[in-house]
């Protein structure tokens, strides 16, 4: 089976090819002969209800920093006549990501858009994890100062961050004594339009946050995350350091209750966040920590998301 795929990603030729999720998916599809697409959300197009994109065939690709890819010329590409569309372009989770994901909407069912945009749309990732209150660590969404200095009272010790930030952009511990926190509010004020985010602080985080990978509902691998000395956030992008590790009961638990909604709503690959016995975050647009789980000797998940994608298409 040769597939026509058409990825959806920040630039291809800036990312990094020892780290990135997306590059590690493309390659893999390369080596397997489909035919590679990629193009960039702002070029998308609808008209008379067909969805159109500027576009650029991967002509090769290798695992060779600045010599990785080589694209042919743009080309228009009616996007009605791929056999895959994948989302993986990164946050922020803002109107044009929104606007995106209702224009791939039109390409269902004849395309297997993946993840599922629709599902996208309505799952923001700070937002989602909330429909699962119990598996997940105190935690309020508001703009009302009031409501978050009542919070923070009750709980001292406190996280801050934007409900649409990625990559640990934006977030802030807001410990017990620290005379920043009015400071901190008024410049969520002045640079969010949306809520933010107050979470309880959770000390198991300088053991590691962990990042599990879910396949269709299914748990295929997962990596920790160790800040860096004197930082709180554990973001590879933050400085934070991977390591194996090995799945807990209480994570199999969480992923157990999580992946039936995530495979019921077409979110085909996720990753989960957690610290300590709490799940703080769903990830579901362009998730990664694939190529760390397989460096430390865990699954091949892109050969495995292949697989699932390639037994679709025939199905």
């Amino acid at each position: 089976m040769r597939l026509k795929i058409a990825i959806q990603m920040d630039p291809i030729e800036g990312v990094n090819v020892d780290a990135d999720t997306t590059f590690d998916l493309a390659l893999e599809a390369h080596g397997r002969g489909h035919e590679l697409w990629i193009y960039q959300p702002q070029a998308l197009a609808l008209r008379d209800g067909r969805v159109w994109t500027r576009a650029r065939k991967v002509e090769t690709l290798k695992r060779a920093q600045g010599e990785h890819v080589r694209l042919a010329a743009p080309e228009t590409l009616d996007l009605h006549g791929v056999d895959v569309a994948l989302i993986r372009q990164d946050p922020p989770f803002d109107m044009a990501y929104i606007t995106a994901a209702q224009i791939l909407e039109r390409l269902q069912p004849d395309v297997l858009v993946l993840n599922d945009p629709r599902a996208i749309r309505d799952a923001p990732e700070k937002l989602f994890v909330t429909e699962f209150p119990d598996l997940t660590p105190p935690t309020l969404i508001t703009r009302d100062v009031v409501a978050i200095r009542e919070f923070r009272a009750e709980h001292g010790d406190v996280i801050l961050k934007p409900l649409y930030g990625n990559g640990g952009a934006g977030v802030f511990r807001v410990a017990p004594e620290d005379g920043n926190f009015n400071a901190l509010i008024e410049l969520f004020e002045q640079a969010f339009a949306e809520p933010f985010i107050v979470q309880k602080y959770l000390p198991e985080v300088r053991g590691g946050d962990k990042r599990i990978i879910l396949l269709d509902g299914e748990a295929v691998g997962a990596i920790n995350r160790v800040p860096a000395a004197g930082e709180t956030r554990s973001n590879l992008h933050a400085g934070g350091r991977a390591e194996p590790v090995e799945m807990t009961a209480r994570d199999q638990e969480i992923c157990d209750r999580i992946g039936p909604e995530l495979s019921r709503r077409g979110l085909t690959l996720a990753g989960v966040d957690v610290i300590g016995e709490w799940l703080t975050e769903i990830n579901v647009t362009s998730p990664t920590g694939v190529q760390e789980i397989r460096r430390f000797g865990g699954a091949d998940i892109s050969a495995l998301f292949w697989d699932w994608v390639e037994g679709r298409r025939e199905g």
